[in-house]
């Protein structure tokens, strides 16, 4: 066994920075460059398939490259191995809370309330406003929640729906769902990102939010007007179809306004803190009963009988909740909207988030994470020149580490002291920090939270990653206002 005598650990809010002083910059990048490479014929040859099980494993691959790499430069199996138990660790809640909206969805859909959303949202919107006010709901809905997780789970899985009825672009949906959503989970005091950032950087949280507003809240008005601009190149449906469709859910469900109590009581639980497993699980329990209590004919049907009893009835609930289910319907454009896949639709997702945490975790471990920051620390000496490594550094950890948190922490605390010594006040940090890391997690196909959205809301990262345009636009913001020296704070001496 080697004494890895070369290594030394940093912790930095309970995540752990190991350094390799052996290592250089050219054997960091390798791995990620192998693992860009295999992603990218894998795709090539599985196409829309590759996430069914092949980029998985590609994963692993990458892992095995990063740990040959780590062999080389003194670094022990028990050392990787320890790494990615942490990472994988890290990401029980996450699992968890993955596997709670796919049981939430089914009980969501048996209930009739995704329907009933359906129902009234077709009327209510249409095709040309339909992505901008999916932008706003979702905007709101998240700063009301601090979670874009949550915003996703709940009126994000309607959007889509609706989206989807009106003959409207998944990818296009996805995009305004995820810009909003994205929005409010920077600007929301209640998100965990939006406290980690200024925690790191060494500032307080409502200068935090203040500052970051200028780059922010232009940003969100470009994706407004694109959306806008989007929404007038979109043909209704026509109100035959809608008026068809209308009628469809109406024969398979029982439409109720006071479905609608679930929803809003989830949301209710998020806003007052309630933990985000607890929350979902209340309104999968929920569901099941308002299913009961609503839509005895369709659990009947999940369950194969005619009549309900207290056996069928469980039975029923329960397929919902765990493997997929669908509510017959003769409308071609209703028989995808009244399917659900259940806690088991979510295993390839969760498949996908362990093996990218079993290749950051091995990454961290022979030092390559720290290494590539370090590089991109010293790569540039003027003011901007750090801004653009900070966010290369946001962007590269989100792609290697496949964690939000990492691309905030890590850069968060090597870059502070960088900062202040150019005499820039530390929400300057803060802010490239959200800018860079949190919004462009969504956008890496094996990031815990691009496996996560992608897995939610049934739309592959390459079909949103453009229409996500709050996501990519943020980093060129920073940046933008960087090169331009607008609001860029400077430290103050007493």
């Amino acid at each position: 066994m080697q004494d890895d005598k070369n290594l030394s650990k940093i912790t930095i809010e309970d995540q752990q920075i190991v350094d390799n002083n052996q290592l250089n910059i050219f054997e960091a990048l390798f791995p990620v460059i192998a693992l860009i490479l295999m992603l990218a014929f894998n795709v090539f040859v599985f196409g829309d398939d590759a996430l069914s099980g092949s980029n998985q494993f590609v994963l692993l691959l990458g892992g095995a490259v990063a740990a040959i790499v780590g062999f080389k430069n003194g670094v022990s199996y028990k050392t990787m191995i320890d790494e990615v138990a942490e990472n994988i660790k890290s990401t029980a809640g996450a699992i968890l809370i993955l596997l709670m909206v796919g049981s939430l969805a089914g009980t969501w859909l048996i209930s009739g309330i995704i329907p009933s959303m359906i129902y009234y949202g077709l009327q209510i919107l249409n095709p040309t406003i339909f992505l901008v006010a999916c932008l706003i709901i979702c905007a709101v809905i998240s700063i009301a929640t601090g979670s874009s997780w949550t915003t996703a789970a709940t009126v994000g899985i309607a959007l889509m729906g609706i989206g989807e009825a009106l003959g409207i672009s998944m990818g296009m949906t996805a995009g305004a769902v995820l810009s909003g959503a994205y929005f409010g989970d920077k600007m929301s005091p209640m998100s965990d990102t939006t406290n980690l950032a200024p925690a790191m950087a060494g500032t307080d949280l409502f200068t935090h939010i203040k500052y970051m507003g200028y780059t922010t809240i232009p940003t969100f008005v470009v994706s407004l007007v694109f959306f806008l601009i989007l929404g007038f190149t979109q043909t209704s449906t026509g109100e035959a179809d809608t008026a068809a469709m209308l009628t469809d859910i109406q024969k398979a469900f029982n439409v109720t306004p006071w479905l609608f109590i679930v929803p809003v009581l989830v949301i209710v639980l998020i806003i007052k803190k309630t933990p985000p497993l607890i929350a979902l699980l209340a309104g999968t329990l929920l569901g099941g009963v308002f299913a009961l209590i609503f839509q005895p004919g369709v659990v009947a049907q999940i369950a194969g009988v005619e009549v309900l009893d207290v056996k069928t009835a469980y039975k029923g609930v329960m397929k919902a909740i765990t493997v997929e289910t669908a509510v017959p319907t003769d409308n071609e454009v209703l028989k995808d909207l009244f399917t659900a896949g259940g806690m088991k639709k979510m295993l390839n997702t969760v498949w996908l988030i362990l093996l990218a945490m079993v290749f950051g975790g091995v990454m961290d471990a022979i030092g390559a994470l720290a290494r590539i920051s370090s590089f991109m620390l010293n790569l540039f000496d003027s003011v901007f020149g750090l801004f653009a490594s900070t966010v290369a550094t946001c962007i590269g950890l989100n792609i290697t580490a496949s964690d939000q948190y990492l691309a905030i922490v890590v850069p968060g605390k090597m870059y502070a002291k960088a900062y202040e010594d150019k005499g820039l006040a530390p929400e300057n940090l803060s802010r490239t920090l959200e800018d860079s890391g949190t919004v462009t997690s969504v956008l890496v196909p094996w990031n815990t939270c691009g496996a996560y959205h992608s897995g939610v809301l049934g739309v592959p990262v390459v079909d949103y990653a453009f229409y996500a345009i709050f996501n990519w636009l943020s980093p060129f913001m920073t940046l933008l206002f960087a090169a331009f020296r607008i609001k860029i704070r400077q430290l103050t001496t007493k």
